[in-house]
């Protein structure tokens, strides 16, 4: 399943500072959570959608309900709660793992269906909310080379280009359980 937390910052005077916290102290307590098995970090390249995005590959909803979760991973935002808007947060059914992107990639995604990313020559992977907000409901995900990216004119409406602020990162009991397969 794919959890996914988007919100947007608005104080620009702390904004690095919240960065330097979740992507080097909040993503990596997340990984360290049973269940959790894949976390990554993106900043929207286009309008109309929060500015950040943190997508994740989990177990189930048990997962987010439990006390390991509260402990490592739930909260740790009140020094930053004041400025963080347009938070949403979703689990999605549909895709197994979330799809790493390296830095010469880009996430593409769309909430209007998988034909403008086929436009665009990409396999879409589509995702159904089925827990928390459940908004959008389907959700489709494609990984794009940075080198044949569109200019952010060319992009459809509900269609949203994200670049990786973090490397995924993996859970070293996941890592070991791949390894074997």
């Amino acid at each position: 399943m794919i959890y996914t937390v988007e919100c947007s910052f608005a104080d620009p005077a702390s904004e690095a500072q919240w960065n330097h916290f979740y992507s080097l102290e909040k993503l990596p307590a997340l990984i360290s959570v049973g269940g959790f098995h894949t976390s990554q970090r993106f900043k929207a390249l286009s309008a109309g959608c929060p500015a950040y995005l943190a997508m994740h590959t989990i177990d189930s909803l048990d997962v987010l309900q439990g006390e390991e979760y509260r402990q490592k991973g739930g909260g740790n935002f009140a020094r930053w709660q004041q400025h963080i808007s347009d938070w949403h947060r979703n689990l999605y059914a549909g895709l197994e793992r979330a799809p790493a992107i390296g830095a010469d990639d880009y996430l593409v995604t769309s909430t209007v269906g998988p034909e403008p990313l086929i436009d665009m020559g990409l396999a879409p992977c589509r995702m159904q909310a089925v827990a928390l907000e459940r908004f959008p409901e389907h959700r489709w995900v494609a990984k794009m080379e940075r080198a044949i990216a569109p200019g952010m004119e060319a992009l459809p409406e509900g269609v949203h280009l994200y670049a990786p602020m973090t490397a995924q990162l993996t859970n070293g009991s996941d890592i070991a359980a791949h390894i074997s397969r």
